[in-house]
């Protein structure tokens, strides 16, 4: 026998749905799927729509436009599902200024400050929008006190007094418009994670991307871990450095300390990259390159000295590529280079990020992960790891602009320079 409870109709079902906004989308919502996202995402959030505009363009350099009214039982749902598909470009029709509110205290964002992502924002303010600078996800967003500039600020760094975003009012987000036509030649962009994918294709498009970066683009930080010296793959990543295509690296201890322990001993992690067994004492090895640098007062210094005279660490240095190693609480020494307070590398990390345009990550969960944290949308990144689970993280985290190379850190690099040698 049926179920014979009242179920509500439709019709019911709208009368309990109370407050409303009408908010607009505009770009390339068809054929990046980005309309259907927040469809469903108001849906699932406990919602309804009704979209009372359309206008879809013709060819994919056209925009699309869509005018859809945002329906919810009550007002805190309705901000819960503004704020959410806010971060997919939609805007509210009825235009308002952003809320502020002062900070409090310093280390602390007020209550209720609107959380930013890693894509282009402005805020409304005074009647105008302005951009948002130094755009990062997992800040807030503060603005001068003139009103006349805004920028993402980490909440550790938030001083009494500062003018900080409260909520999603006044704030609009600019997707990346994934669907559009490819930008010069960056084709796989649109693609996943896979270890089936044509590599010699991809890192040929990697190549041509480094070499556009070179010619003045912008600058190609590489983020890179210890396999790199492991793998036997410093002599490619050394040339990388001397022929101009790495012009930042990011690291920790355990890259430039193994680097530095092959230039000494000619080992890494007390394997010989000679014959690859292992060498007498070797375990020893890499503790005493940490403490003969660490003598030298820096990485500079033995390289100034003659002491350390080849390899990634020694061509940066002669090179004057910029490089900052992060510490960890695993670290052994560490380096004196080591920063070993994770905040204050963080705010170097920042400072050293303006113009870069291209991110390399080989081989580096967490330096992958904590980088990716920092980066915009609008920078290109490319993640190389034998294990697919990385660069799924660095998805998962929200640097979702990440292109995934499943392979050996060694023959990546070293079809790398060959096709960027094939091509200059």
């Amino acid at each position: 026998m049926g179920d014979t409870t009242d179920k509500p109709s439709d019709l019911q079902k709208q009368s309990s749905l109370s407050v409303s906004e009408e908010i607009e989308l505009q770009g390339h919502i068809i054929d990046s799927l980005l309309l259907p996202k927040i469809l469903d995402e108001i849906t699932v959030l406990g919602g309804d729509f009704s979209i009372d505009e359309i206008s879809i363009g013709h060819s994919r350099s056209d925009s699309s436009r869509a005018q859809i009214k945002v329906t919810a039982p009550d007002d805190e749902t309705l901000q819960t599902i503004l704020t959410q598909i806010a971060q997919h470009g939609a805007v509210p029709l009825e235009q308002h200024d952003c809320l502020l509110a002062q900070a409090d205290m310093g280390g602390a964002f007020p209550e209720g400050f609107y959380c930013t992502t890693n894509q282009k924002t402005e805020i409304r303010v005074d009647g105008n929008w302005i951009p948002v600078s130094l755009q990062e996800m997992d800040c807030g967003i503060v603005v001068s006190k003139d009103h006349k500039s805004a920028h993402c600020l980490p909440m550790a760094d938030v001083q009494e007094g500062e003018l900080v975003v409260l909520g999603t009012r006044g704030t609009r987000v600019f997707p990346i418009d994934r669907g559009a036509p490819e930008v010069a030649g960056f084709s796989f962009m649109n693609s996943t994670v896979s270890s089936e994918k044509p590599k010699g294709v991809t890192v040929r498009e990697i190549a041509a991307e480094m070499r556009r970066a070179k010619q003045g683009a912008g600058k190609i930080l590489v983020v890179a871990g210890p396999a790199v010296v492991h793998t036997g793959s410093r002599a490619y990543f050394s040339e990388l450095i001397r022929e101009g295509y790495v012009n930042l690296l990011f690291a920790g201890n355990a890259l430039a300390t193994h680097d530095i322990e092959e230039s000494f001993y000619g080992t890494s992690l007390g394997i010989s990259m000679e014959h690859g067994g292992s060498s007498e004492e070797g375990h020893e090895h890499h503790l005493r390159s940490i403490n003969r640098i660490r003598r030298l007062g820096s990485i500079q210094n033995a390289v100034e000295q003659g002491v350390l005279t080849s390899g990634i660490m020694y061509e940066c240095v002669k090179n004057q590529v910029p490089f900052l190693l992060a510490g960890s609480i695993r670290d052994d020494g560490p380096l004196p280079d080591v920063i070993t307070d994770t905040v204050d590398a963080q705010r170097k990390m920042r400072e050293l990020l303006e113009g870069v345009s291209f991110c390399l990550m080989i081989a580096t969960t967490l330096h992958s992960i904590a980088v990716g944290n920092l980066l915009p949308a609008s920078v290109r990144v490319v993640c190389v790891d034998i294990n697919p689970a990385t660069v799924t993280k660095l998805a998962d985290r929200g640097t979702f602009q990440t292109v995934g190379l499943v392979t050996d850190v060694e023959p990546f690099l070293r079809v790398l320079l060959d096709e960027i040698n094939k091509g200059s």
